[in-house]
Order: C-alpha cells, then sequence, then structure tokens
C-alpha cells in the first residue's frame, strides 16, 4: 500500500447540487493508493497543470466521478510532470526520469481517449498527491534541454489539445477551400490557453488571428505573439439567453447592441467575410453570435465546452452557408512524442513569466479562484515543494 498525503475528491451527497466553493469540495488527508502492478510507475509529481476537467469534478458537473468510478473518493489531476521514483517492471521508464503524464485512461483500437486518467477512468489516482502510481506507457519523458523550465513543460496539455484540433479543423477547412490563401483568412477566438496555442499555429500557417480577453495585460500578451487582441469588454452583453430576452426587453436591447458591435469588429478584421476558423472553447450562451461570426465555408470547432455542453442551431443555415462542425478531445496517444518534438523544435510554449505558479497548500484557493476567473495566467499551475 502507498499512503501518500493528498487533495481528495469524496463522493458528494448526490442531488446534482454543486459544492458552494470549489475548494469545499476537496480534503487534505493520507490517502492509501493500491501497490504498484507490474506496467506502474511511482513517480513524485513536481508540477500540476490545473485543467477545466479538474474545475468540472469539483463541481461535480456533469458528473460525480466518484459515483461514476464507484468509489468513496477519488485523487483528481492527470496532467503535469512528474519525477519516477520507482519504475515498471519492463523498464519503459527508469529512476529519476522526468516525464509528462499522458491522460489516456482507456482508449479506443485508434487510439483516441474514451475514458481520462484520473478523471473517469477507475483505478486511476492523479497528480493532487505528493506521490502516486500511473501506466508507465503513460509517461512521455520531458527533453534534456536547459532553453525550457519544467513549469514550460508542464503547460504542455493545452497545446497537446490545440495542435490535436487545429490538424483537424485547418484539413477541414482546405476540404472546401483548398485554393484559398490563408493570408485573406481570418482564424478567431474566445479566450484561454488553448485558443491561444491554436491561434499560434494558425498565424504559422500564414492566416490572419484574433482573439478576446478581458484585461490589458492579456491583451498586450496577445499582441506580444503576435496575435490580434479584441477587448471582450467592449460588447459586455453577449452572453445570450433565449427566454430571457423573451421576458426582458431592456436585456434584449443590450444583448444586440454587443452583438452588432462583435460582428462589426469582426468584419473589420475579416474584410466583411467572417471568420474562416472560428475556435470556441466556451460553447452554450455564445453560440448565437458565435455562429453568425463565421464565414461560408467555414469552420465552428472546439473542444470545450466551458459556458455549457448543448447548442442550439438551425441546421438549415449551416448547411446553406456550408459550415463545418469539428468537435475533439484531447489528442492521438501515439502522436505524443511528435507534438512534444515540435514543441521543443520550434519553441512553441509559453514565455515562463506568464505562467502563474501556485504551492500544493494554496491548492483550495488556487481552485476557487480558476472557477470564478480570478486566474492571471492561462497556465496555472501548482507546484510540489518538499513537506
Amino acid at each position: 500500500m502507498i499512503s501518500t498525503d493528498a487533495w481528495v475528491l469524496p463522493r458528494g451527497p448526490g442531488g446534482g447540487t454543486p459544492p458552494p466553493r470549489r475548494s469545499a469540495a476537496l480534503r487534505r488527508q493520507i490517502f492509501h493508493i493500491p501497490d504498484l502492478k507490474e506496467d506502474e510507475a511511482l513517480v513524485e509529481p513536481l508540477y500540476g497543470s490545473w485543467e477545466a476537467n479538474v474545475d468540472h469534478a469539483l463541481a461535480r458537473q456533469p458528473i460525480d466521478v466518484c459515483r461514476q468510478r464507484g468509489e468513496d473518493a477519488v485523487v483528481v489531476g492527470n496532467l503535469g510532470v512528474v519525477r519516477v521514483l520507482q519504475p515498471d517492471a519492463a523498464g519503459t521508464v527508469r529512476t529519476g526520469d522526468v516525464c509528462m503524464v499522458m491522460p489516456f485512461g482507456r482508449r479506443d483500437r485508434h487510439g483516441y481517449a474514451e475514458l481520462v486518467y484520473a478523471y473517469d477512468m477507475p483505478g486511476t489516482y492523479g497528480l493532487l498527491a505528493r506521490r502516486t502510481k500511473v501506466a508507465a506507457d503513460l509517461l512521455l519523458q520531458v527533453p534534456d534541454d536547459p532553453r525550457y523550465t519544467l513549469a514550460q513543460w508542464a503547460t504542455y496539455a493545452r497545446y497537446f489539445s490545440a495542435w490535436d484540433n487545429w490538424r483537424v479543423a485547418f484539413a477541414s477547412w482546405r476540404a472546401q477551400m483548398s485554393d484559398a490563401d490563408p493570408a485573406d483568412h481570418l482564424v478567431f477566438g474566445w479566450g484561454g490557453g488553448v485558443a491561444l496555442a491554436e491561434l499560434e499555429l494558425a498565424r504559422r500557417a500564414g492566416f490572419r488571428v484574433a482573439m478576446t480577453a478581458s484585461s490589458d495585460d492579456r491583451l498586450a500578451y496577445l499582441a506580444a505573439r503576435g496575435i490580434t487582441p479584441v477587448d471582450r469588454r467592449v460588447f459586455p452583453d453577449l452572453a445570450f439567453d433565449a427566454d430571457r430576452a423573451v421576458a426582458d426587453q431592456q436585456y434584449a436591447d443590450r444583448y444586440r447592441a454587443s452583438e452588432k458591435e462583435f460582428l462589426r469588429v469582426l468584419g473589420e478584421l475579416s474584410d466583411g467575410t467572417g471568420a474562416a476558423i472560428f475556435v470556441d472553447n466556451l460553447g452554450g450562451s455564445l453560440i448565437k453570435p458565435t455562429l453568425k461570426a463565421i464565414a461560408r465555408q467555414g469552420v465552428l470547432t472546439t473542444l470545450g465546452w466551458k459556458h455549457g455542453m448543448e447548442i442550439p442551431m438551425r441546421r438549415a443555415s449551416e448547411c446553406i452557408r456550408r459550415h463545418l462542425h469539428i468537435n475533439t478531445h484531447v489528442w492521438r496517444y501515439q502522436d505524443s512524442a511528435q507534438i512534444r518534438d515540435y514543441q521543443l523544435n520550434t519553441g512553441w510554449l509559453p514565455d515562463p513569466h506568464t505562467i502563474e505558479v501556485r504551492s500544493f497548500d494554496e491548492v483550495p484557493g488556487l481552485a476557487d479562484d480558476f472557477a470564478a476567473g480570478r486566474t492571471t495566467s492561462y497556465f496555472p499551475l501548482y507546484r510540489m515543494e518538499a513537506p
């Protein structure tokens, strides 16, 4: 039995009611993990990346992962950098290796994730612990290169996910626009670290790129990365609620004013045609203006659902405008090393000073700040110090 200091998520009370604060769902305790199997390695997390799936788990939305897994308590946190303390029996990794954790619980026959490690995959143990165990084939070695810090590498999940989504979205756009010059077309994204990484790929492919942000610091950062910054505060009432719009005329008027300004900005950036590819990882209440902003033969691409999992649309309109809807999740397992090497060879990582790092003791505050939108960085991490 492996005993470790951990932040533990217990089974919720049921009824689908989220905790009043994300931190209220966490409990600091000594957690007991079964002994290593032959294909598993004992590791100590060095940095963990605070991802949306951790937030979903603490909110118990859309599922209570403990109930889904049939377990009383779990340790979440499935993305980060670890050091190997004891290798697997086959020696896939070695003692002292520093590795990134690939979040694959169960894969389909093509290598795509069906269940996610330390989320909905039963019997897996995450990185919100001083020590944990991981299947050795999920450990991808961090390059030994002094140009990049471990904190930079710990942000890999946003980049790996963006690489996979961009590959599909770009190929889909090209299927209909084979003769088009990307320089004449716009790729636009709502905020977030994944969208930022994806827009950097779009810029490298020759597209015009633009993205929203809601703070002066983030707007300046986008500009420094070669992305046209769009101030989200200019259209503050863009989230659409159909029922409220019927009942509240003032709300409906404010929405229309924000939508008009948003579409005007998109028109200026795209020479009046709209976004060739729109990276939308928010969904929900923003889908109405998003669909209006997409050009003919355009692509709506997503790998997230922060503002809602369901989106209303008129299929006829989407068909007539030849819009393609792309949905991806995680990335393909066998592409992991290729994406890492692309990052290494091209410097496709965040600037070190833009990464926000909290201590292991500060995890509850990080959980609350992330949920409330108070994290200042696109790349929030937690770091393990000596106990």
